[in-house]
């Protein structure tokens, strides 16, 4: 376990130095997180004027009208589109990075927007994935929930290196989720791997700054100080943000680069070569 997370932190410090070339790769998980909570706001703020959460407690009861399916389909199908989009436009501007050259916001644009029908289509299967998963863990109680979470966390690994796919090839989403789950097959160990140690490190850099947090927060209540109180409340709630930003560029940057290895593409600058191929090794 030591050697999978040891090996996982040395290809997140990669990582971070192909980011600490472009900054301005942060932009794409900023305004994606912006436009996520717009397209929320519009879905759920009229729901709770015309009394829709009662249309949610019916549908859980499995009583609820082909509208409310509807509407509900259409909330995640703009939130994925809405996610695959500017995670198209990051990993299209951090492939250039990788290939040697030097990628600017609109680049990464560029790219998404020519990706626009695909990034739509994987959208919609993603979405009708995530309505079924929904529906199996409100009819089967517990047991549900636990196979609806097991199939959940299966369809993330399976499916993530469709938007690298997508990026890089002129193919159709169903033709990108078969090469992505073909990649998995051959070479799932470090897709596994790499995944939870982005998320366990940063899982704990949350942790270390909520504590700190907190400690620093009490500590200016203990001054009773406004302006301290306001320093250390914004200051926390920023730091958190910008950890999160950092993890999603990061985690595109990580799936572009683990994409270029596995489809056989040269050696990446800014990443240990050893570490890559051990990660690809036959299993």
């Amino acid at each position: 376990m030591f050697e999978k997370f040891s090996r996982s932190w040395e290809l997140v410090k990669a990582s971070a130095s192909v980011l600490s070339q472009d900054k301005e790769l942060l932009v794409f998980p900023a305004v994606s997180a912006v436009s996520a909570f717009i397209v929320a706001a519009c879905f759920v703020l009229p729901m709770i004027g015309l009394g829709g959460f009662d249309g949610l407690d019916r549908v859980a009861a499995g009583e609820a009208g082909v509208g409310v399916y509807l509407w509900a389909f259409t909330f995640y199908l703009v939130q994925y589109f809405v996610m695959f989009f500017f995670n198209a436009a990051l990993v299209g501007a951090a492939m250039i990075r990788l290939e040697g050259g030097d990628p600017t916001v609109a680049d990464g644009f560029r790219i998404a927007l020519g990706k626009i029908g695909p990034i739509l289509g994987y959208a919609a299967i993603a979405a009708t994935v995530g309505m079924i998963l929904r529906a199996i863990q409100q009819r089967a109680g517990f047991i549900g929930k636990w196979v609806a979470g097991l199939l959940g966390v299966a369809w993330t690994v399976a499916t993530y290196m469709v938007v690298p796919i997508l990026v890089t090839r002129n193919v159709g989403p169903i033709d990108a989720l078969k090469e992505s789950a073909g990649m998995l097959r051959q070479t799932w160990g470090e897709n596994v791997i790499g995944q939870g140690g982005l998320g366990l490190v940063f899982g704990l850099i949350h942790v270390l700054l909520i504590v700190t947090g907190i400690a620093l927060f009490i500590g200016a209540v203990a001054t009773k100080s406004v302006a301290l109180m306001t320093i250390a409340g914004v200051g926390i709630v920023g730091a958190v943000i910008l950890v999160a930003l950092v993890q999603t560029a990061l985690s595109g940057i990580y799936a572009a680069v683990l994409y270029r290895h596995a489809s056989g593409q040269q050696s990446v600058a800014g990443f240990d070569q050893r570490l890559l191929q051990s990660a690809f090794a036959p299993k």
